[in-house]
């Protein structure tokens, strides 16, 4: 390995399905993914970021027969929204944006059949089995409530009963293991590692990944049988790796995806994602002859007043409305600081505004205007900044490297609120005043601005914006303009 792969960093969200406006829990996601990736390049690594559209299944065909329009038309309308993030949420500015229709990514899926069934991984048979188009999943009667998918209780369980290409999952139970094993975070939280542990621990089952195109024909065709066509799961997971210019740019894919012996791609995904990301694909990589991701964070899922968001409870948050009414960095503050990166945590306009007006608008902005207006005021110029105000303490490296985006967020409020004790215990404001403590008043501004720049050093990933505008008062020692301003 060069030491350009040491260095290398890959990092990718789920890709969101594009039958429905992107949702806040999608907007978690994505922005804990951003703030690895800001992190990690801030540390002087080269970061790979992926995201982009999952458009493949029969949720897409049905969505776009009910418009009469053709399935492409449709994900390219929405592929669009999607791309929007990246501006909505101020996205790392070298994001990747990958496509489930795209012609290269269409040929990577096909070839990584080719191989999975070069290792004898792949037969067909005739088989029935529960379905639900919510999940595009198979499911299990002790998965069922009542009948029903319990993500999706509004749609009807579907049967399918076809003669379909299957993957031999069964075979990969012990490597699946033996893998965890060798990683032992190799699943964050351990609490959702040990669910996968325990299932696959309980024995696996050989899964469906083709669908009959003639029932079916919205979906990467299989090679060398023109009748099928891939399971979207099964299509859509190779992203990962098609995103890297896989299978031509080995080079690219090495430096970033890494190799069987050094592997180095991080994965972020839900908790509904669990046994896809860190089982199902595991064991397609390894029957493709593969290097394994090296970790998979998992996130819960958000709440909105103690239940699931639904368009028929009235009670969806919308991430664009948000970022319209009160700015990008406002609502990646908030997944940051008040969402937990490991539990279900709850969403409501009411607890987003409170804490808006108390840790922005009164907290951090208040506090970055008074200090930069007393500087601004009472120095002669921009102060000189240390070189430990400008770097990331190790406590908050450890907190993200935990991907713990909660207790990064607390020590940034932390040191706001020990700059606002500080003001109040020495009083610059009234030091500067007079003659004889002016020089001693202007000491304590100039320290108050270093701490400041700290202050901005860290909020650099979660809030790149106000951490820019921060950063240029200081140069300008100017004092900003309103960074939030209250709202009732």
């Amino acid at each position: 390995m060069n030491g350009r792969q040491q260095d290398a960093r890959y990092i990718t969200t789920t890709l969101p399905y594009v039958n429905a406006d992107p949702h806040i829990g999608f907007a978690l996601e994505v922005v804990q993914a951003d703030i690895l990736a800001r992190y990690w390049a801030s540390q002087g690594h080269e970061v790979f970021f992926n995201t982009g559209t999952d458009e493949h299944g029969v949720k897409i065909l049905r969505k776009a027969q009910e418009q009469s329009i053709e399935p492409q038309q449709y994900v390219d309308e929405w592929a669009a929204k999607f791309r929007m993030l990246k501006e909505k949420l101020d996205l790392f500015p070298d994001l990747h944006f990958v496509r489930t229709t795209d012609p290269h990514h269409e040929a990577a899926a096909q070839e990584f059949w080719r191989r999975c069934a070069a290792a004898g991984d792949i037969y067909k048979k005739n088989y029935q089995v529960k379905y639900c188009v919510g999940c595009e999943l198979e499911k299990t009667e002790s998965e069922l409530q009542s009948g029903r998918c319990p993500l999706h209780p509004n749609l009807d369980i579907e049967t399918i009963d076809e003669e379909n290409y299957f993957i031999r999952f069964s075979r990969y139970e012990k490597p699946l293991l033996d893998l965890y094993a060798r990683y032992p975070d190799f699943v964050v939280p351990e609490q959702r590692f040990n669910e996968i542990r325990a299932f696959v621990g309980r024995g696996l089952e050989d899964f469906s990944i083709s669908r009959l195109a003639s029932k079916m024909p919205w979906g990467v065709p299989v090679p060398g049988d023109p009748q099928q066509v891939m399971y979207v799961w099964f299509d859509a997971l190779v992203n990962y790796i098609s995103t890297l210019g896989w299978p031509e740019d080995t080079a690219q894919f090495e430096e970033f995806w890494g190799t069987d012996h050094s592997p180095h791609a991080v994965q972020v995904a839900g908790k509904d994602n669990l046994r896809q990301q860190s089982a199902m694909w595991q064991a397609m990589l390894m029957a493709a002859s593969l290097p394994p991701t090296r970790r998979i964070f998992i996130h819960g899922f958000i709440t909105s007043g103690g239940q699931k968001m639904s368009k028929s409870l009235g009670n969806v948050i919308d991430p664009y409305a948000l970022v319209q009414e009160y700015g990008a960095d406002a609502l990646r503050f908030f997944l940051t600081r008040h969402i937990s990166p490991f539990e279900d945590s709850d969403f409501t306009m009411e607890r987003f505004k409170e804490a808006y007006n108390a840790d922005l608008a009164n907290g951090l902005g208040n506090q970055a205007a008074r200090i930069m207006k007393l500087a601004q005021d009472n120095l002669d110029g921009p102060v000189e900044l240390s070189a430990e105000s400008l770097q990331l303490q190790k406590s908050f490296c450890d907190h993200l490297d935990r991907y713990d985006f909660n207790a990064a967020a607390a020590l940034v409020w932390e040191h706001i609120a020990k700059a606002d004790a500080f003001i109040q215990e020495k009083k610059p404001f009234s030091l500067v005043k007079a003659d004889e403590t002016r020089e001693e008043g202007k000491q304590i501004i100039g320290k108050l601005v270093g701490h400041l720049a700290m202050i901005a050093t860290h909020l650099a990933p979660i809030m790149p914006e106000t951490a820019a505008k921060i950063m240029t008062a200081i140069k300008e020692n100017k004092k900003p303009e309103n960074l939030f301003l209250r709202k009732e």
